[in-house]
């Protein structure tokens, strides 16, 4: 279910739009502290301070919400604005927003908490991963197919394998650091480090993909 409704005018903002956020923050608090089956909608609106009538009027059933969380933690680093190729701002630039906003987002506490989550969850339960991933990567890979689509066609690029080559530049920007983070053997990149990581891979990719 899609997080990114659009305020009204006016200053504040509607009730039922306060209480899906407040829905969706409680709910990704629990399925991470609690995990996922220990994790009741009756505990996700106590946690919310709402009704459970309320909760199931956002969100149909447990998967929906669990869905709906995952989207809106990937869409807090990466909105689906970052996927787009304006007028006048370089390749370059919008392969560099992206790529802070994915490393931020894979190297956050939450990120690590709930991919750790998963794959105790995705033997158990194939349908649930199969949620996780159509909500979080998955989306993430076709927003980056359609860019590199977009630049391919620009020409600034060229990029004959676009799937592929958003794949490509995700793995490069996890790395071996975030393996080490997923182990807990290792502290996640912080400042300049980060800074010349993403800048190193954004660099790769550009070279490898320039005309001829």
């Amino acid at each position: 279910m899609p997080n990114n409704l659009s305020a009204p005018n006016g200053p504040g903002r509607p009730k039922d739009l306060v209480k899906r956020q407040a829905i969706l923050d409680a709910a990704k608090t629990l399925f991470l502290s609690k995990g996922y089956a220990s994790t009741s909608m009756d505990a996700v609106a106590a946690e919310a301070g709402v009704s459970k009538l309320t909760v199931y009027s956002h969100f149909n059933d447990k998967e929906t919400l669990f869905s709906a969380a995952v989207v809106a933690k990937c869409e807090e680093q990466l909105p689906p604005l970052f996927f787009e190729l304006p007028d006048g701002v370089a390749v370059e630039t919008v392969l560099l927003n992206i790529a802070r906003g994915f490393h931020h987002l894979i190297n956050s506490d939450e990120s690590v908490n709930l991919h750790r989550l998963m794959v105790t969850l995705g033997s158990q339960d194939p349908k649930l991963a199969q949620i996780f991933f159509e909500a979080g990567p998955q989306r993430m890979l076709q927003g980056m197919e359609r860019l590199l689509k977009q630049i391919n066609e620009s020409g600034v690029l060229t990029i004959d394998k676009p799937h592929n080559a958003a794949e490509h530049f995700f793995c490069l920007l996890k790395g071996a650091g975030n393996f080490r983070l997923l182990y807990g053997c290792g502290e996640p990149p912080v400042g300049e480090e980060a800074e010349s990581h993403v800048r190193e891979v954004v660099g790769l990719f550009m070279r490898a993909y320039r005309p001829e």
